[in-house]
């Protein structure tokens, strides 16, 4: 079917639209985290279930077995705490402005699938929008169940920066699918892969805040300006935790529909392709994480080190596997 441009001149749009509004976000956020209070508060608050009845140091608040959940820590919990600092409303203009760049995301994505009349992530460009929505709203079911807003800057700025590289290196313009690609497959597979993806870059980025908090805590003089303002390592380990509990299935089932269309369209399920390789590298991270954590209790450094080993890995496989490597995915840099 021939492409309606129109509707891609407005897809491009919108996603241009939603990056501007994504940064705007991310400065209104990065106040918020350099000039508020909150982040210390935050910190405090959900260290103090654990410190009731016990003598526990805060370095050792991720070895605690008990699971208090961070649900109950809301995000403005308690009776009315009087007006709210400068810092606290630019974090709050920061979610508005975030959903409003989710519509303009959502927008570019169905003007694009519309345009081109099929599912809008047949190839890099497409994939990584997909992406990057998963990642933005997964993040905004985060903060209606933990009071970590002021991390928000974080999580934004990888996506701003995936988007521009997107939106500009990787920018293809909208067309019918590749005959390769015209299976029902690719709704199923490709779908599952962009949304376990998306939700793996949450526990990516905990982690990896996870880590800097651990050493203000060994360290409080070296990262006094920045670790104080993190939420303790407890909450950054369960959001770590159970946002990769969520993504994890979804992967699994992503590279099981892989191997279904691969033995398909190409008569086997494994032929050591480097797509496929990397992918499974991945998977094995991933288990090796929730494995350590259900069986060896690992809740410190080295479980927050293996979840950024296996962001890193995921990152390797969208970018270098599908854009430098050759292989049978090469052809649509998605798979």
């Amino acid at each position: 079917m021939p492409v309606n441009e129109a509707l891609s001149q407005y897809s491009d749009w919108s996603y241009t639209t939603a990056v501007a509004v994504y940064v705007l976000a991310m400065v209104f956020f990065l106040i918020e985290q350099a000039f508020g209070r909150k982040g210390r508060g935050a910190a405090e608050r959900t260290r103090a279930p654990q410190l009731v009845g016990a003598a526990v140091s805060p370095g050792e608040s991720s070895k605690i077995t008990s699971e208090p959940a961070f649900e109950v820590l809301p995000d403005e919990p308690g009776p009315p705490r009087g007006p709210r600092s400068r810092a606290e409303r630019f974090g709050r203009m920061g979610v508005a402005l975030t959903v409003l760049a989710v519509l303009f995301h959502i927008a570019a994505l169905v003007l694009r699938g519309l345009a081109t009349s099929r599912v809008p992530w047949g190839n890099m460009y497409e994939y990584i929008m997909v992406v990057c929505l998963i990642a933005v709203v997964a993040w905004l079911a985060v903060l209606r169940r933990s009071p970590v807003r002021h991390l928000s800057a974080f999580v934004l700025l990888p996506v701003v920066i995936l988007m521009f590289v997107g939106g500009t290196m990787l920018y293809a313009v909208a067309a019918p699918l590749q005959p390769a690609l015209q299976s029902y497959w690719l709704v199923i597979h490709v779908a599952a892969a962009a949304a376990s993806s998306g939700v793996f870059l949450i526990p990516g980025v905990a982690s990896m805040l996870y880590l800097v908090r651990s050493r203000h805590e060994n360290n409080p003089a070296k990262f006094a300006r920045f670790g104080s303002k993190l939420p303790s390592l407890d909450v950054l380990d369960r959001i770590a935790y159970r946002t990769t509990v969520f993504a994890f299935p979804v992967f699994t089932f992503g590279v099981i529909c892989g191997a279904v269309w691969a033995e398909a369209a190409w008569g086997r399920f494994w032929g050591w392709d480097p797509k496929e390789i990397v992918a499974f590298v991945a998977w094995v991270v991933y288990a090796a994480y929730l494995h350590s954590r259900a069986t060896a209790g690992w809740r410190g450094t080295r479980a927050a080190t293996i979840n950024v080993i296996g962001f890193a890995v995921t990152v390797f496989n969208l970018f270098f596997v599908n854009l430098v490597t050759a292989g049978l995915h090469s052809y649509a840099g998605v798979g």
